[in-house]
């Protein structure tokens, strides 16, 4: 794969999940990935409990904004991990699809958003392992 791998963290609002997912992966792929993330319903904001629980690990995530989900941005993208926006997202072959079963942070407190931040972190070290294979 000459090119960089890209992946796209798709959750309904665009405002905790797929955001900190996002900010994990910009941060800990160093630019090796293209990361996006949209919603197919975004919210006005991203949560702010999304974003102190990253302040915390050292991730600044405060300037990101929701968008929209859009099939091109979809087809564009090598990886989709979707959160539970189920049928919405639109599906185009050859792009890989995992969908990862978090809980939804909005409305909760800061121990449950850790909680979701600390489980997603682990599945972006997956991931990252997956898609940049360590040199030999």
């Amino acid at each position: 794969m000459s090119q960089r791998p890209s992946v796209m963290f798709v959750c309904v609002h665009n405002a905790g999940r797929s955001q900190m997912a996002a900010g994990f992966m910009t941060a800990l792929s160093q630019g090796q990935v293209e990361v996006r993330s949209a919603g197919s319903a975004p919210a006005d904001q991203i949560n702010p409990v999304a974003v102190e629980a990253m302040a915390e690990v050292g991730i600044d995530i405060t300037a990101n904004k929701p968008k929209i989900l859009t099939p091109d941005a979809v087809e564009a993208s090598d990886v989709v991990i979707t959160m539970g926006c189920g049928d919405v997202c639109p599906f185009f072959p050859g792009v890989r699809y995992e969908d990862w079963e978090l809980t939804d942070p909005a409305g909760q407190g800061i121990e449950t958003v850790r909680q979701v931040r600390d489980d997603i972190h682990g599945r972006i070290e997956g991931l990252l392992a997956e898609l940049l294979p360590a040199k030999a």
